[in-house]
């Protein structure tokens, strides 16, 4: 008997935005009836380009229904940025948490929106192929999922990956490639801190631009915006958010969940992200 928090009780025994969008702008579909769990969703943006209407249908488990109801309540009224960067740790405490082995859930329903908003950008679907080697072909998980779960979560054992994707939940025949993959993460994730420590100022300024200009921007200007880059005074980074950012009531919530994560993730861990209106 799983330990479920009251919130995941009620959002999988009332789920909020059941259903298909009509006519959606956006629409994104992951797992598989293999590996027990299917979650489709789809939205309609508004004449803001915000997500006015999501909704999903899934073919899975309590954890998967919770997980997928929360995190369409969450999406409503974001940008695609600011959609973007909604993390399954984000679905997972919204929720008040969920049991380890539930994990692999709220994965899928930020895979399932990272694939509807890929889809709404390009027009294109399976987004999961490109995402590198497969590397479970039982569940179908691959390398770049798997990085991406251990470098957000932290994760250091197999176990723990398989609880957040599956991988090497069955045969087993992958526990090898899954370790190597958190091996090369976590040799990546210490070479960057150690790095934080000898870099000097104008070092650490040319790569926060480079990340403005390379990850950041591209995705405010898919939503009208641009930012500015003010100052930098030791790990406290001075912006200043241009175009249809500017006096946006969202404006803080890109700051601190696309530009700092980012450059958290890029450059220093302790990086502080400020406004400069």
């Amino acid at each position: 008997m799983w330990n479920y928090s009251e919130r995941v009780v009620d959002h999988f025994l009332h789920p909020r935005n059941v259903g298909e969008v009509e006519n959606p702008d956006g629409v994104g579909e992951v797992g598989s009836l293999a590996c027990g769990d299917v979650l489709r969703i789809t939205f309609k943006l508004d004449d803001k380009g915000r997500i006015a209407d999501i909704r999903f249908k899934t073919f899975g488990c309590a954890s998967a229904i919770a997980s997928a109801s929360a995190l369409t309540e969450m999406a409503k009224g974001k940008t695609h940025a600011e959609a973007e960067e909604i993390t399954n740790r984000d679905i997972a405490e919204y929720l008040g948490g969920l049991p380890d082995q539930k994990m692999h859930c709220s994965v899928l329903g930020r895979e399932a929106l990272g694939a509807a908003i890929y889809n709404c950008r390009t027009g294109k679907h399976d987004r999961r192929r490109l995402e590198g080697k497969v590397v479970c072909k039982c569940f179908g998980v691959t390398e770049k999922e798997i990085e991406r779960v251990v470098r957000e979560n932290r994760l250091t054992s197999v176990e723990e990956v398989t609880h957040y994707t599956k991988a090497g939940g069955a045969c087993g025949q992958c526990h090898g490639d899954i370790a190597a993959v958190i091996e090369k993460v976590w040799k990546d994730i210490r070479a960057k801190e150690a790095g934080e420590e000898t870099m000097t100022l104008v070092q650490k300024i040319r790569l926060i631009e480079k990340v403005l200009d390379e990850e950041v921007r591209p995705a405010l200007r898919m939503d009208g915006g641009d930012i500015e880059l003010v100052d930098v005074r030791d790990n406290q980074v001075l912006v200043r958010l241009r175009g249809g950012c500017s006096g946006c009531p969202m404006a803080g919530l890109t700051l601190k969940r696309v530009v700092e994560e980012k450059l958290r993730q890029a450059v220093s861990r302790d990086i502080v992200v400020e406004d400069m209106r």
